[in-house]
């Protein structure tokens, strides 16, 4: 049986710091190094809720659909997981995830950060819903 609480953890850490950061920009006693270490925060909870997932995910294709050979890094995961209708036809957006992680992980620089921080919403509400489908429970 996968156990997803890491995975829905994580996710709810990702929600709340990407709530911060977006009010942190509207915060008039804030610092800009305290700004950059809000952004550099939700960056990590990014990367800490992409792990997990992809992971997790994994998990959940050899445990829960049944297949016996799945890969182990992510790209190839999410290309089995769309394969098996489990990414909402959104997989070059998950590819893009993908990419984005890798940036954060090989060069971080302020540009990369910044593509990263745009990509975050989108990735948070395409993996509440894979995370929706997966455990069949209501995200709320």
């Amino acid at each position: 049986m996968v156990d997803y609480t890491k995975l829905k953890l994580a996710l709810r850490q990702l929600e709340v710091q990407l709530a911060n950061f977006q009010a942190s920009s509207h915060r008039s006693e804030l610092t800009q190094l305290d700004r950059e270490a809000i952004a550099e925060s939700t960056i990590h909870r990014f990367e800490t809720a992409y792990d997990t997932l992809w992971k997790t995910l994994r998990r959940h294709l050899i445990e829960v659909l049944g297949l016996a050979e799945v890969p182990n890094s992510p790209k190839p995961i999410f290309k089995e997981a769309d394969a098996n209708n489990l990414l909402g036809g959104r997989l070059h957006e998950w590819l893009a995830y993908a990419n984005a992680r890798i940036d954060t992980a090989h060069d971080y620089n302020e540009r990369k950060a910044k593509a990263t921080l745009g990509v975050i919403p989108y990735f948070l509400t395409d993996a509440i819903a894979l995370y929706e489908r997966m455990t069949g429970e209501q995200w709320s």
